[in-house]
């Protein structure tokens, strides 16, 4: 039967790039679905997820608005209580969801992005460039990051871009690194060298020939950086070197700590903005040593390789 029939017949046949993608996307999903941490963790961003898009769904309160009682504890009205100045703190919790995971996720791509950039460049240019390029890569390594991080966010005017700027410029460095030595045990493969006699420019190979062997380190890289990013963001916030007028868990944390949360009595005003932090930091977390474990049968746990082994 020719292929025209077969196209008639069932309909025109995918492409083999959309196939060979579903398959993967389908070996990932399973892979995912049989991990328990990547199950815990991705329910978690999940969950992070929805409450950030569509907060409204959830409090129906005004976060910023100081129309209650003063410091009441949790009850079915206001379930964490509220604050000193009267607003709710259910409410500024979920709302904050929003700009806190915003600065998570922009910090963490763009650091991702520079510290691939620099790192693979590095390692395939070599010469000047790499001993350029590792240069500025432990400068950036050996600055103190706390004092560093308070420096910037105190001359910058606050705000999320100053967060998410300040944010990012000290935290590329250590992925970099690391992408610099997983490229040089790239460099010498007979796939580059083929690109090398095709001509291809160095951009192309880099971009093209390199990264996407890359992908699980580059991955891991983003998973980890977000967990920093999120704890710190808030501890800077938590100082008060946010702009104390956008609301997140950390300007949370700062209002409650300048109110007086726990010992007024109030503990979830304070408690509850950091137990959020852990819980989007676990979820990262969680993704990401079940990313490890999926990609490297050593680190998986010893039941399931000595079940596998029994079989």
């Amino acid at each position: 039967m020719s292929t025209a029939a077969i196209t008639s017949e069932a309909g025109p046949l995918p492409p083999a790039g959309a196939a060979a993608h579903g398959a993967a996307l389908g070996r990932f999903t399973q892979a995912i679905l049989r991990n328990r941490k990547a199950t815990a963790g991705t329910l978690i961003l999940l969950i992070v997820v929805f409450v950030a898009v569509f907060p409204g769904l959830i409090a129906r309160d005004d976060p910023q608005a100081a129309i209650y009682g003063q410091d009441l504890g949790p009850s079915t009205q206001h379930l964490l209580g509220t604050t000193l100045l009267g607003q709710d703190v259910f409410a500024q919790l979920i709302w904050g969801t929003r700009l806190t995971l915003i600065v998570t996720v922009v910090v963490s791509a763009i650091a991702t992005l520079i510290s691939m950039i620099i790192g693979v460049t590095a390692a395939y240019v070599g010469g000047l460039t790499d001993r350029a390029l590792s240069l500025l890569t432990d400068i950036f390594l050996i600055l103190p990051t706390l004092p560093l991080l308070i420096v910037l966010a105190s001359y910058l005017p606050p705000g999320s871009v100053t967060m998410i700027v300040v944010l990012t410029l000290t935290s590329w460095a250590f992925q970099a690194r690391q992408l610099r030595s997983q490229g040089l045990s790239l460099r010498a493969r007979d796939f580059l060298a083929a690109a090398r006699v095709r001509g291809e420019r160095t951009s192309y190979i880099i971009l093209v020939e390199i990264i996407p062997t890359m992908t699980s380190l580059i991955v891991a890289s983003f998973l980890g950086l977000s967990v920093f990013v999120v704890g710190f963001a808030a501890g800077l916030q938590f100082l008060g070197l946010g702009n104390s007028t956008e609301l997140t868990w950390g300007t949370m944390l700062y209002y409650a700590q300048q109110g007086g949360a726990l010992e007024a009595g109030n503990a979830w005003w304070a408690l509850a903005p950091g137990a959020a932090v852990a819980f989007m930091g676990a979820g990262f977390a969680l993704v990401n040593y079940a990313f490890d474990e999926i990609g490297n049968p050593a680190l998986r746990p010893v039941r399931k390789r000595r079940a596998r082994t029994t079989a």
